[in-house]
């Protein structure tokens, strides 16, 4: 008889996960937060002291997640303070302003400063990265381009979302894509599931790409140097041609930076004989 009856629903053991925010002051790291947990943006800046430290509960696929968020002062004078949260994380948000273009250059030096912090036995490959594009409502002063930052966050294998935390748009979605890859990870064994860094484009396309957009004229574009021969523009030119054609390269900003190299070519071209 017993083996006739229905059998009971296994209830999946709740997750409790720990979640840091990184990047410059005034950058929105304290907004997208409260946005997500309080649904409420706070328009007033007030500087985060050291560290905001914070309790939350999630639904990830009928699973509860606890969540303990620590929002990381971003001035550099809180330094000697967030240097021992940066240990047994599982997820990082990593958040720049669109509008302040030294907030993105940053990007690197705070995974530098967490590399760091974790020591020779630390291992960030086994940790969620979130690249947040923050206040994109604020059009008019944008200067760093969505390709550029998802250039970025891509090639190394990060999630990437445009948010505003003024507006929401995107923080739920964010949130949400970032906590369902924590538990993915969770579920691999603390490991980043090898999915989940398929970027579908190489380190090469993506370091060219982002020396053309920091090129300072056609020659320095192609890689070749000034007064360089026909032959030698246009094998330049053929050699970044075939790795950044739109049609076999999928790196955000590659159409960008193919038509870059097109009109370079010919801008060259015109003034050799």
């Amino acid at each position: 008889m017993e083996a006739n009856l229905p059998k009971r629903k296994e209830t999946r053991k709740s997750l409790r996960i720990k979640v840091i925010s990184m990047g410059n002051a005034e950058v929105g790291k304290s907004c997208i937060i409260k946005r997500y947990c309080e649904k409420r943006f706070v328009p007033k800046y007030l500087a985060t002291i050291g560290i905001d430290y914070g309790v939350t509960k999630v639904q990830i696929r009928d699973r509860e997640i606890k969540v303990n968020i620590f929002d990381m002062a971003g001035h550099p004078f809180f330094y000697e303070v967030r240097n021992e949260f940066y240990k047994d994380t599982q997820g990082v948000v990593l958040v720049y302003d669109v509008g302040q273009k030294e907030s993105f250059d940053a990007l690197d030096g705070w995974m530098a400063e967490m590399k760091q912090e974790l020591g020779p036995h630390g291992n960030m490959e086994n940790v969620v990265f979130v690249v947040c594009a923050n206040k994109i409502d604020c059009t008019k002063h944008r200067c760093v381009d969505e390709s550029e930052g998802r250039l970025w966050a891509e090639s190394r294998g990060f999630l990437y979302f445009e948010t505003s935390a003024q507006t929401g748009e995107g923080i739920n979605e964010m949130f949400q894509t970032f906590y369902s890859a924590i538990v993915d990870l969770c579920d691999n064994g603390g490991k980043r599931p090898t999915s989940s860094m398929s970027v579908g484009f190489t380190k090469e396309q993506a370091d060219t790409i982002r020396r053309i957009r920091n090129s300072k004229d056609s020659w320095d574009m192609l890689g070749v140097k000034p007064g360089a021969t026909r032959d030698e523009v246009n094998k330049a030119y053929r050699k970044l041609a075939v790795l950044l054609h739109p049609d076999k390269c999928v790196a955000p900003g590659s159409e960008d930076a193919f038509k870059a190299v097109v009109n370079a070519r010919t801008a060259l071209l015109k003034n050799i004989k």
